[in-house]
């Protein structure tokens, strides 16, 4: 009965991915990879991306708010094995180490990246200070003058987070994100080995550690939460895959509006 049970579990996994494969295909071979040809259009896509880098890590702290205790008086939380799945996620995400084995997140990463390669880090810092401050997202976004392909990143994936529905914010981290990540930036990261003229140690780091433990450890770990909590119940895996649909929509929007933005930037 189990190993059926984990079969029927496969056969969504693998339908899912089918459904979703165009929109992936269509983002992994996406004209952006090729048209970053200059530190300069480097600096545009980083400026924009920061701010899907950084709201990765709220949704990923909802699915572990929701799936485990963050509260005191500590209670048993769902299922044990869900618990597991995403301490283990989290642990990677908000406390790996950096190239100079220095704890921090990969935010922070992305962060030491844009520095070292000579971006600018003050929209995604005056975005953080007014959500520190007590600001709303939509609040947020207004004041710190968020771009238009950012904007709409955030807005969609906040849109998720407020579904309150854990089997769809797990499957769009897992095949919108998590999964999706080392197919994007792994023609990319080989392009960067060949860069001259600038360090771009952190960015090549950060991109490599991405392709090393999403590529492999944290989908496998997705994989098993995302069907541990939509079960055998098919209106479930519909819904999650109508919403991972959505959420590889809003990552080609972004990925069109920087590279427009990367067509008029000077090389």
């Amino acid at each position: 009965m189990q190993a059926y049970c984990i079969q029927q579990m496969n056969d969504y996994i693998e339908i899912l991915k089918e459904e979703i494969s165009p929109l992936r295909e269509k983002l992994i071979n996406h004209a952006i990879y090729s048209n970053i040809n200059s530190i300069n259009k480097l600096q545009v896509f980083m400026e924009n991306h920061v701010f899907a880098v950084w709201d990765f890590m709220s949704l990923l702290k909802t699915l572990q708010a929701n799936l485990t205790c963050t509260t005191i008086p500590w209670l048993p939380v769902g299922s044990a094995s869900t618990r597991y799945l995403i301490n283990e996620i989290v642990i990677g995400e908000e406390s790996d180490i950096d190239e100079n084995d220095i704890r921090m997140s990969h935010f922070e990463m992305y962060m030491e990246a844009m520095k070292q390669a000579g971006a600018s880090i003050y929209g995604i810092e005056n975005f953080i200070s007014l959500i520190r401050h007590g600001e709303g997202i939509d609040s947020a976004i207004v004041k710190a003058n968020v771009s238009n392909g950012a904007s709409q990143f955030l807005t969609n994936t906040f849109k998720i987070i407020n579904t309150g529905k854990l089997h769809v914010q797990a499957a769009v981290f897992t095949f919108g994100r998590e999964d999706l990540i080392p197919g994007m930036f792994l023609t990319f990261v080989n392009s960067l080995k060949n860069s001259r003229g600038v360090n771009l140690t952190k960015f090549q780091y950060y991109m490599e550690r991405h392709i090393e433990v999403d590529g492999g450890h944290h989908s496998m770990l997705g994989y098993q939460m995302t069907s541990e909590l939509c079960g055998n119940h098919n209106e479930k895996w519909i819904e999650a895959t109508s919403a991972i649909k959505d959420a590889l929509q809003s990552r080609l929007m972004l990925w069109d509006y920087i590279n427009s933005l990367i067509a008029s930037a000077t090389s």
